[in-house]
């Protein structure tokens, strides 16, 4: 009756005026927890408000005070006090030493403190409980072990580190399993950047991120054998997400043994299609392998002796939702436009789906900018003599192939 059905509208009265948004506030003598003490007398120090209402804080690590605020909320995240969030900065930028904190008190917060206590006295030492806790799991994986020194590190519990560095140094020995060592390889060369920011020690994390780097490099060629689609497409997200990470350390070593394995799994022909072919666009992009070879292997692998199917899924691989190489390669989209007009329908339409979850991952001006060259004939189209078309079926192939690439008719 008073909002007349809109739930949005009830949702407001309700928290505004039956809840109310108005903290209270407990005498500094009030006993309580040693945990909800040391919290108090670190939010004052800092500077920090304990707001119904939810704000947002931009620290720069860089800064004393920055880089305090942010060690206080890790270490309230690890505890499971969630006070802040991390979110996405509204600042432009690409370093490791801005980090941008959603914060919003509620009152069940002090409960959560209080299941916190169990843990140590003070914040620092009930984190640092907690996360080796959580390290010594005998099930815990690499890279179960590799998140929970992330999280050490950014909270700065010194008192954890050596440790959980010593256990993700036995967990990784007795694991054989390549995923389990290339998840945990990305975050142990991400946390690896912050030590010129948060003056931890790198050392040892680059001993072990190359341990586990040449573990992944042996092991990686029988990975890959045998793979569905569903565990090809997992596997690739895996390495890619290695080769970014290497690619932001910029060591040469690293990258040269990286690199060497990925061409071993580009000349391979019993790989499903999908690794191979993210195998030849990595090497491309890192200039192993130069535009001309890379269309070679793409014409090979649409030549006569492959299902359809294992041909759209090397395209998939080969372009990995970046459409600017068809925009800028006229001579790769010409192979795949004539390939894609030579499918009769019976391969035509157990293609489409992959086809169409590929250039739907593309950017909008990407696929317009494709789109456009195909319409206008940029790729020529090789023809037989006395071979004869059917304009009627033409014409829907071509309907098709316009909706796919998002081109407006």
């Amino acid at each position: 009756v008073l909002c007349d059905g809109d739930e949005t509208l009830l949702r407001l009265v309700s928290t505004e005026l039956v809840v109310g948004e108005a903290l209270g506030t407990v005498p500094d003598g009030t006993p309580t927890v040693p945990l909800e003490a040391d919290l108090r007398a670190q939010i004052k120090t800092l500077r920090l408000k304990q707001q119904a209402l939810e704000r947002t804080v931009d620290l720069d690590l860089r800064t004393d005070g920055g880089l305090a605020r942010s060690r206080l909320l890790h270490r309230l995240r690890l505890l499971g006090i969630g006070w802040g969030r991390l979110t996405d900065s509204q600042v432009r930028n690409t370093g490791t030493f801005r980090e941008t904190w959603t914060l919003r008190w509620r009152p069940e917060l002090a409960i959560a403190i209080v299941e916190a206590s169990r843990w140590g006295t003070t914040l620092q030492s009930a984190a640092e409980a907690k996360i080796l806790d959580i390290a010594q799991d005998p099930d815990a994986t690499v890279g179960k072990v590799a998140s929970a020194l992330e999280e050490a590190l950014l909270a700065e519990l010194g008192g954890a580190t050596d440790r959980l560095i010593r256990r993700l140094e036995s967990v990784a020995a007795l694991d054989h399993d390549v995923t389990h060592l290339m998840s945990a390889l990305p975050g142990l060369l991400r946390i690896a950047r912050y030590g010129d920011v948060r003056g931890t020690d790198s050392a040892a994390l680059t001993r072990v991120a190359d341990s586990l780097l040449l573990r992944s490099c042996a092991g990686l060629p029988g990975a890959v054998t045998g793979l569905d689609a569903d565990a090809a497409a997992a596997l690739r997200a895996h390495i890619d997400a290695v080769h970014l990470a290497l690619s932001a350390r910029d060591d040469e070593w690293a990258t040269g043994t990286w690199l060497h394995t990925l061409e071993t799994l580009a000349d391979r022909d019993d790989v499903n299609g999908a690794i191979v072919g993210r195998a030849v666009r990595l090497l491309c992009d890192a200039e192993r392998i130069g535009g001309e070879e890379s269309g070679r292997r793409l014409s090979a692998a649409l030549s006569v002796g492959r299902t359809a199917p294992d041909k759209a899924a090397w395209i998939d691989g080969f372009l990995g939702g970046r459409g600017l190489l068809l925009v800028h390669d006229r001579n790769l989209l010409s192979l795949i436009d004539n390939w894609l007009r030579g499918l009769d329908e019976d391969q035509f339409l157990p293609t489409l789906p992959l086809l169409r979850r590929t250039f739907g991952a593309f950017e909008s001006g990407e696929r317009q900018a494709i789109g456009q060259a195909v319409r206008h004939g940029a790729p020529t189209v090789s023809t037989t003599g006395g071979a004869g078309y059917d304009t009627t079926r033409g014409a829907l192939a071509m309907a098709a192939a316009a909706e796919i690439l998002g081109v407006a008719r």
